[in-house]
Formats: C-alpha cells, sequence, structure tokens
C-alpha cells in the first residue's frame, strides 16, 4: 500500500464513521432503549453495541471492546439482558438511528439521489470486508441491511468502523498494549480526550492510570512528564499504519474514484451533522 492509498482509505473512514457515531450522542436512541427497561448511559452504550453479538456475558464484552474496564463491564452485563433481549435492543437502535438522522439531515438530504449513491458505495465497500478475527464487525454483518438508504448508509457505516476497529485492536494487541495502556498513550499525545473523560466513560479509577502510566514509563515509551518519547510516537505510527493495512481491503474493492466519491458524499454528510450538534464538544488534553 503506498502513502496516498493509505491516506486515502483512512479519510474515507474518517468521512463515513460520523455517520455510524451520531447515535451515542444523540437522545433519540437513549429514548428508544431505555423504553425497554435499561439504565441511561453505560448500560445503554454497552447493550446496543454488543447486542449484534448475543445474549453474551461481560468476558466477551471486554475483550471485544478492549480498553473497558472490565470491572466497568460487569456492572451492567449481563444484567442488560435480563432487563430485554438483545433482538429488542437492535430494533430499538435502528430506530432511534432512523429519528437520529432524520432530524439531523433533514428530509431535503434523506431523499436525495445523494444518499442513495452514498448507502450503495458504502456496501459495496463492505463486501470485501473480512469475517476472520473480526466479532464485532462479523456481528453486525449478520443483521439484515435496512431497506431506507439513510439507513442502509447507517448499517454501511457500522460495518466499515467496526471493520476497521476489530484490526485496530489486533494492532493494539500486536504493539504489547493493554486497553488502559493504550488509553493513557494516545491521551499522551495531547490531541485525544481527557484523561479524566477516558476514565469515567470506561470504568478505570486514577489510581490503574497512573499506574499504567508507569508501565509505559518502564517500556521506554513515555518520559517523566508523561509526554510520549520517540519510541512511544513510533510504537503509535506503526500501530496506525497496521491498522490502515488491516482495513484496506474495503476501500481497493471500491477503487480510487468510488472512494474518493463516497468520501465527497459522506464528508458532506458529517458536515451537516456536525453543523445541527450531532457532536458535543470535547476537552482534549492530558489533563
Amino acid at each position: 500500500m503506498t502513502s496516498f492509498e493509505a491516506g486515502a482509505h483512512r479519510r474515507c473512514h474518517n468521512a463515513v464513521s460520523p455517520l455510524h457515531a451520531s447515535v451515542y450522542f444523540a437522545p433519540e436512541p437513549e429514548e428508544e432503549l431505555t423504553a425497554l427497561g435499561l439504565e441511561r448511559g453505560a448500560m445503554v452504550y454497552l447493550a446496543s453495541r454488543a447486542a449484534p453479538l448475543g445474549a453474551v456475558e461481560a468476558g466477551t464484552v471486554t475483550a471485544t471492546f478492549y480498553n473497558f474496564n472490565h470491572e466497568h463491564i460487569r456492572r451492567y452485563i449481563p444484567a442488560a439482558w435480563t432487563v430485554t433481549t438483545p433482538q429488542k435492543v437492535l430494533a430499538a437502535r435502528l430506530r432511534g438511528a432512523d429519528r437520529t438522522l432524520q432530524r439531523l439531515l433533514g428530509k431535503e438530504a434523506l431523499t436525495s439521489t445523494d444518499i442513495t449513491e452514498a448507502a450503495e458505495l458504502a456496501l459495496h465497500a463492505t463486501e470485501a470486508c473480512r469475517r476472520e478475527a473480526r466479532p464485532l464487525y462479523a456481528a453486525n454483518a449478520d443483521l439484515p441491511v435496512p431497506e431506507e438508504p439513510h439507513l442502509a448508509l447507517w448499517h454501511a457505516a457500522t460495518l466499515l468502523r467496526e471493520h476497521r476497529g476489530d484490526g485496530h485492536l489486533a494492532a493494539l494487541a500486536i504493539a504489547g498494549l493493554s486497553g488502559i495502556e493504550a488509553l493513557v498513550l494516545h491521551n499522551a499525545t495531547g490531541t485525544a480526550p481527557t484523561s479524566a473523560l477516558f476514565m469515567r466513560t470506561r470504568g478505570w479509577s486514577t489510581q490503574q492510570w497512573d499506574t499504567s502510566r508507569d508501565q509505559l514509563r518502564e517500556r521506554g515509551l513515555l518520559d517523566h512528564a508523561g509526554d510520549l518519547t520517540q519510541a512511544g510516537t513510533a510504537l503509535r505510527a506503526e500501530t496506525e499504519a497496521l491498522t490502515d493495512r488491516l482495513d484496506a481491503a474495503p476501500y481497493d474493492h471500491l477503487g480510487p474514484a468510488a472512494t474518493a466519491r463516497l468520501t465527497e458524499l459522506a464528508n458532506r454528510f458529517s458536515t451537516t451533522l456536525r453543523a445541527a450538534g450531532a457532536f458535543p464538544p470535547l476537552h482534549f488534553g492530558k489533563g
């Protein structure tokens, strides 16, 4: 893969991914899911993202989510499946995505030929995704493709996001990084959400965070100030490059022209989502 190809692949992913991720910040999916009896916040998130796997135990979710504290997940999984079923969660998740996209994108966009074209291109890209060692992608790939173009696009964005995510976890494992170490190293760049946000949403304590930071110092990946060393920067670059290689197939399958077109269309929709307030402002930095 040339650097140009890797850049084009990543740009397309970055354009498409917000179409899926918008549901994690919108009120509509949470309304649909809490109506089933799930608790707001962590239980809603964990159950909705894990539902394609079925009524799994906490260990499976920890393995597939990677950077969440297992004890944090155990508070909500499998308790969520005593409240409702994965099948009902999946239906509620899709209803929530439908309502979210209708509100944020508007009727004109949802009935446009552009959204139909984007859905067709994104679904075409997923034809080259691989199931092997990609549990979250494979589980979502077993779900039916919705008929409505905007939901078909959301479904395809979900597949592409989880396909890349599963590959990224493999790259982190090869790098010898635990889940919390990956978060600490990412936070050390100063371009990631704050450590406080990571700890709150992933269930890690300050002590666990500090211990992981010390371990990364011992490996020579962080300096005494908690900044990336040259070795830490190199390891992150290697991990991202491997993630790109593992995620190349969908965009190679599309080809350069179609990948550029999907990037263009998805960027338009993602820009509209952001302008409509789909993503709350986050604080970035090592604090």
